[in-house]
């Protein structure tokens, strides 16, 4: 077997005594060499347990003659950076994290990596990194939480938190009765969400072993599949199977095919393009927009359905969409199991692993059909689509599987414009919005202020009865995967970036159609407008500038001084 550890750490003798001080002998120096790095850590569930899966993946590279070595960047929680100034250094997170792998991994000649996380940022950090490093790399997902009661999701937050504000519409008893069950154990949440999404997106990459992707976390599969990881690591040092052979722009094309036909996070609209950059690739948000107009969606999966992931995981997961699709994709691509999806397909059909789970499912009373709905009975084609015009030329994004549909169609609404995420919800707590409004909330771009999600604000209007499926909210920030209703982010240029999101007055008219993929300005404080007077009165406003931007510093400053548009990815130039 070729090694590079073999081969470098003849270099300089005081490598081997390093290591041997570290805990190894004499032989195991010789061994291939395979970093175990993952992102455990006390910070939130989806992190807490990734030791007790690194430690099955040791055994298995231990079983087939490699030694492994465990390095750890911690990553942080979306929900627990909620609604405060934490929020902003989140998505800058991924990069941070991305760029430790990356440090761990030069360091040192290894031979492979295993990388295993659970969540929003962390996963697309991983990939980013396999694919900067492209040594042999398999991913292993954290897997998903155990549902909350009567079947609910830790996002039970977001009507809690919004009555929490209002004068006696809660007691202590409720509060107290939610944070004792709201995440009942470790994982992912069960929605999903942008984790949810990344471990799905991972295993239709080929990155992840087949049916890894939110395996429930605390059942004995997750960790067999952490086994199976480090025993298939060796095979692919021993092939020399990279990541760069993985990833093929046939493997992005696969998997945003399923995340359309599972609904999954915007967020990917995102992640996926700044992974593919890491490969040399541009991955255009033209392309997300073409493939939903195409692919059927399957996933009846909360937020864009009834069902949780876990129940997703039972009913086939990501395999059974595939196999299900498996004629609208690329079969012959390579994956981590060093066969091709269509051999992996076959070899799980074969081993019955389609309906072994299914038992599970009648646990809870149902069949794979109220899960994963069958192709000829999609109720619509897509998830997500792309919205342009003068408000957007660069592209903006909005997850139509979540509104409903009085959200749909063409929508008509009198802007609302807010500079920060936090005033907005307020105007939402003190009852400030009005039906038929539409939100904007600006300089929450990736130069603005990092980027952070609206999950707060989208929260307190779905939860609002006056104000669900009557109000829309457009920013150039991003959503949670988590979130309902009519939400378009990503709006670009954002407005830090000159964008025309900067100059919308209150009281204009916004209009946005999702079957014709647009987003206008229609109309001048109250008064509609044609095109051209849109445009006009855009670009005298502009003359003003736009806000300045605060003093930062640190790793903050890095980011929002260098991030690239949404549309490209949002990481550092």
């Amino acid at each position: 077997m070729k090694q590079r550890s073999a081969r470098e750490r003849l270099l300089w003798a005081q490598f081997d005594a390093l290591e041997m001080g570290s805990g190894w002998d004499d032989t195991d120096v010789a061994k291939p060499q395979i970093m175990i790095e993952d992102v455990y850590g006390d910070s939130h569930p989806g992190s807490v347990h990734l030791s007790q899966l690194a430690e099955q993946a040791k055994y298995g590279v231990f079983e087939k003659g490699g030694f492994p070595a465990q390095y750890h960047t911690t990553d942080i929680c979306d929900g627990c950076a909620q609604g405060h100034d934490g929020m902003n250094v989140v998505l800058a997170s991924r990069e941070a994290i991305a760029n430790m792998v990356e440090v761990h991994a030069s360091a040192v000649p290894w031979d492979g990596m295993i990388l295993s996380s659970s969540c929003d940022k962390s996963i697309p950090a991983h990939l980013k990194a396999a694919a900067r490093m492209d040594i042999p790399t398999i991913f292993m997902p954290g897997g998903s939480m155990r549902p909350g009661p009567r079947m609910t999701t830790s996002l039970v937050a977001g009507d809690i938190s919004l009555r929490e504000k209002r004068k006696d519409a809660i007691g202590p008893q409720e509060i107290r009765d939610y944070k004792l069950t709201g995440c009942p154990s470790v994982g992912a949440c069960t929605f999903l969400g942008t984790a949810s999404t990344m471990q799905c997106v991972a295993e239709a990459l080929g990155m992840a072993l087949p049916g890894a992707a939110l395996a429930p976390a605390t059942m004995r599969d997750i960790l067999q599949y952490a086994r199976q990881a480090g025993r298939k690591i060796m095979e692919l040092v021993e092939k020399d199977i990279t990541p760069g052979k993985i990833m093929t722009p046939a493997a992005f094309r696969n998997a945003i095919i399923i995340h359309s036909a599972i609904g999954g996070s915007t967020n990917a609209t995102i992640h996926l393009p700044s992974i593919a950059r890491e490969l040399g690739y541009d991955l255009p948000i033209e392309l997300f927009d073409e493939i939903n107009h195409q692919v059927p969606h399957l996933g009846n999966i909360n937020p864009s359905g009834s069902q949780l992931t876990e129940s997703f995981w039972f009913a086939g997961g990501v395999p059974m969409v595939e196999w299900m699709l498996r004629d609208m994709l690329d079969l012959d691509v390579m994956t981590v199991t060093g066969k091709t999806l269509g051999e992996n397909l076959e070899e799980l059909h074969r081993d019955n692993w389609f309906d072994r789970n299914l038992g599970y499912l009648a646990n809870y009373g149902l069949e794979r059909d109220q899960v994963i709905f069958p192709v000829e009975k999609a109720p619509e084609k897509g998830s997500v689509a792309v919205l342009k015009g003068n408000l957007a030329p660069d592209g903006s994004v909005i997850k139509y599987s979540a509104c409903c549909e009085e959200q749909r169609s063409v929508v008509n609404g009198i802007a609302r414009v807010f500079n920060h995420e936090e005033d907005a919800y307020a105007a939402v707590v003190n009852n400030q919005i009005n039906p038929g409004e539409i939100i904007v909330i600006r300089y929450e771009g990736p130069r603005g202020c990092g980027m952070p999600e609206m999950l707060m604000t989208t929260e307190g209007i779905v939860c609002d009865e006056r104000l669900n499926g009557k109000v829309a909210l457009i920013t150039d920030g991003r959503f949670s995967g988590a979130t309902r209703g009519a939400a378009i982010g990503h709006v670009s240029p954002e407005a830090a970036a000159g964008g025309p999101i900067a100059f919308v007055e209150e009281g204009d008219l916004i209009s946005y159609d999702i079957a014709e993929r647009t987003l206008d300005l229609t109309g001048l404080h109250g008064v509609p407008c044609t095109p051209q007077e849109a445009a006009a009165a855009l670009a005298e406003r502009a003359k003003k500038g736009i806000l300045p931007r605060e003093k930062r510093k640190g790793f903050y400053k890095l980011y929002t001084d260098h991030a690239l548009s949404a549309m490209k990815g949002a990481g550092l130039e």
